[in-house]
């Protein structure tokens, strides 16, 4: 009978080995893990936080649609990442624009660190990582088409372009061998695979899906937007600080500009603001703030402070023109202003870095135009129009071909209705009163 149990322990054991001297190979920083893991969780708790901010800014009957979108997006992706996405962003390299599935499944990963993207780490923990921001963006991507796009073609949509937008965009970047990352683009933490490949693939959107019935809306809930907000610039640290990949002086830099830039372009947003409609508004502040934190992304792990500060300026202001003079200039129904700020601001963080990034925060980087090296703007402008075209253009391939099989938008009657109850059948506010609809 012992014998009977102790030679498939034997041989179970046998099969770990492996696997166990696989993970002992290299060495791990605990420190490092522990910051990325730290680091992951904060760029997790960003898009809840993101659910908040939109959800507050629709109108009331819309406030679950929003929100579902957000959640949903953390469930689909977090799957389509382990399958796929990772391997395909990361894995191998074809052609220099696309990974390859060597890493499908997280097959071949192990649980050791990684010479090319996680020296200190394990592997797991880079992807897991990556897999925050694979989630966030997309769920940007929400706030241009929100109050009128279907659940079942959201579903479809976000499925294919994580996997035929974002995936390639982040191995151009990121991938080793992807061809901005040789060409020597800087993006620290997604100026161009976050923030404008969300932006353009937003206005795409909302042009394809054409206006709502009433497009001239006011937030419904001020307090969620602002809490909202707070998880997004609290998770945002995470977001840049974690992309040094390891506790030194570039990730306490890249927290420092992060906030500073933040703070900055608050300001510039509400002073811009306060002089042109004499009014400062809690909106404009915390849109602001997000301009701020948007257009600091990619420069974060690159510039100082005082550079932090100029970035955040000119961010709250030119994404204030964006919101509320050129979107209604051209005349598209961009619900939550996903375009005005996160493709806006990317696009001035993105050449920002090129002017303001400099080797001695970060001697792995590049100096900019005001540190000597007018090539660098020129790299970087490169990276900004190719992720415009290539973004815009798939997005439309994208939305074309599921309108062959499927309706887009609902119809204006259950637009008129709300999405909660017409796509849910459940109510933010069924608490005794009924929502107060702002925009009627």
């Amino acid at each position: 009978m012992k014998k009977r149990i102790l030679i498939p322990a034997i041989i179970a054991l046998s099969m770990l080995i492996p696997n166990i001297a696989f993970a002992a190979a290299g060495k791990i920083d605990t420190g490092d893990t522990a910051f990325i893991l730290f680091s992951a969780a904060l760029v997790m708790i960003m898009t809840p936080g993101l659910a908040f901010f939109y959800g507050g800014m629709v109108n009331g009957k819309n406030v679950i649609s929003i929100m579902m979108q957000s959640f949903t997006i953390i469930a689909l992706i977090s799957v389509q990442w382990v399958l796929f996405g990772f391997s395909l962003s990361f894995s191998g390299d074809i052609n220099h624009l696309i990974g390859n599935l060597h890493w499908a499944g997280l097959n071949n990963i192990g649980l050791g660190p990684d010479s090319t993207y996680s020296s200190t780490i394990p592997l797991l923990a880079f992807m897991v990582y990556q897999l925050m921001f694979a989630i966030i963006t997309p769920a940007l991507i929400t706030g241009a088409f929100a109050e009128r796009m279907k659940f079942s073609a959201f579903i479809i949509f976000t499925l294919l372009w994580t996997t035929l937008v974002y995936d390639p965009l982040a191995h151009w970047v990121w991938g080793n061998g992807g061809w901005l990352r040789d060409l020597g683009a800087l993006d620290f933490a997604g100026g161009t695979v976050v923030h404008i490949s969300s932006g353009v693939s937003g206005l795409v959107a909302a042009l394809i899906l054409g206006k709502r019935k009433n497009a001239k809306m006011v937030p419904h809930h001020m307090p969620m937007v602002l809490m909202g907000a707070a998880f997004l610039w609290f998770g945002w640290f995470g977001f840049n600080a974690g992309s040094a990949l390891s506790v030194n002086g570039i990730a306490v830099n890249a927290f420092v500009v992060t906030n500073t830039a933040a703070a900055a372009a608050s300001i510039g947003w509400v002073l811009t603001e306060w002089k042109v409609s004499g009014k400062p508004t809690l909106l404009g502040a915390v849109s602001g703030a997000v301009a701020g934190l948007v257009a600091i992304t990619p420069a974060s792990g690159y510039v100082t402070a005082v550079s932090a500060i100029a970035i955040g300026v000119v961010s709250g202001i030119i994404c204030f023109i964006s919101v509320n003079y050129i979107k209604h200039k051209i005349g598209y129904d961009d619900s939550l202003d996903a375009f005005g700020i996160h493709g806006v601001g990317g696009t001035w963080g993105a050449l920002a870095t090129g002017l303001f990034a400099t080797k001695a925060i970060n001697p792995a980087g590049a100096n900019g135009l005001f540190y000597g090296n007018p090539n660098q703007l020129l790299i970087q402008l490169t990276g900004v129009v190719a992720t415009y075209i290539f973004a815009g253009l798939m997005s439309f391939i994208i939305l074309k071909f599921i309108s062959l099989f499927m309706e887009l938008r609902v119809t204006k009657e259950e637009e008129e209705l709300g999405l909660d109850i017409v796509e849910h059948g459940e109510e933010a506010y069924n608490i005794g009163f009924k929502a107060i609809d702002f925009n009627q």
